[in-house]
């Protein structure tokens, strides 16, 4: 493989791994277009989205796992709310990774760009702020609301090769109610039961690129951690705003792509 193709991917490894412990993102929401668009305009060959799925969810997993653990420490993961959301999510999302592998790019494009779009409308309605910096010990939610969520993205996500946090934090936020920190640690432990179903998915059907996902792991993990300490001292109004953007960009792009 080319030595700029690896270099280019390090540098997204590092600069997704951020986003990802700063928004509590697996991170595939900005490294799937990253990795569809890009290549191709700075001359390093085209990736096919089959491989960007499987490398999605190969760097969404490490970074998830390396975020997670800083969040817990500071009491932003409430333990029922990823058993309760993660495991409804597991079976779904496996059996959605492995039926990937017979499902054309142009209806994955579809999927994708369909949760993107419904993610983004959800971040920009309005919401108060006053219980955002409440620990996990706090929170209180509807548990069978939080099962049907679960099983009624996981297929979804686990199709397009996504841990699925950038659809599962507005849920999070706009219908189990859950204050903005919470939900970012949180999701980054749910994500790695979504993402752990869908890279088994993806690696058993040979999804997944390993030379190619070396250099974005390896940028991935410490970047993920620096991004977790700069997110606990940023004010949940910018983080909701930078998410709710980085969402809608890509909702955008990905749209723009398919109509063309």
């Amino acid at each position: 493989m080319d030595v700029a193709l690896y270099l280019f991917l390090a540098v997204v490894g590092l600069s997704v791994g951020f986003l990802s412990g700063l928004l509590g993102i697996g991170g595939g929401i900005v490294m799937f277009p990253l990795l569809l668009y890009v290549p191709p305009l700075l001359g390093l060959g085209s990736i096919d989205v089959k491989s960007i799925t499987g490398l999605t969810m190969a760097q969404g997993f490490f970074s998830a796992l390396t975020a997670m653990f800083f969040y817990h420490k500071n009491a932003l993961v409430n333990r029922s709310l990823v058993l309760t959301l993660g495991s409804s999510l597991f079976l779904s999302s496996l059996l959605g990774a492995l039926a990937s592998k017979q499902v054309p790019d142009g209806p994955l494009l579809l999927v994708f760009g369909t949760l993107a779009l419904i993610a983004a409308v959800m971040m920009l309605i309005p919401r108060s702020y006053v219980q955002d910096e409440l620990t996990e010990d706090r929170v209180v939610y509807h548990k069978p609301t939080a099962i049907v969520i679960g099983m009624a993205l996981g297929f979804s996500i686990g199709l397009v090769g996504q841990g699925g946090a950038f659809i599962l934090i507005p849920m999070m936020l706009y219908v189990l109610k859950i204050p903005l920190r919470v939900a970012l640690g949180s999701t980054l432990a749910i994500g790695l039961f979504s993402s752990s179903a869908g890279l088994i998915g993806k690696v058993a059907t040979s999804q997944v690129p390993y030379l190619m996902a070396l250099p974005l792991v390896l940028g991935a993990i410490p970047a993920a951690r620096w991004g977790s300490i700069v997110g606990k001292r940023t004010r949940t109004q910018f983080l909701r705003w930078l998410l709710a953007a980085l969402i809608l960009a890509t909702a955008i792009k990905v749209w723009s792509s398919i109509f063309q």
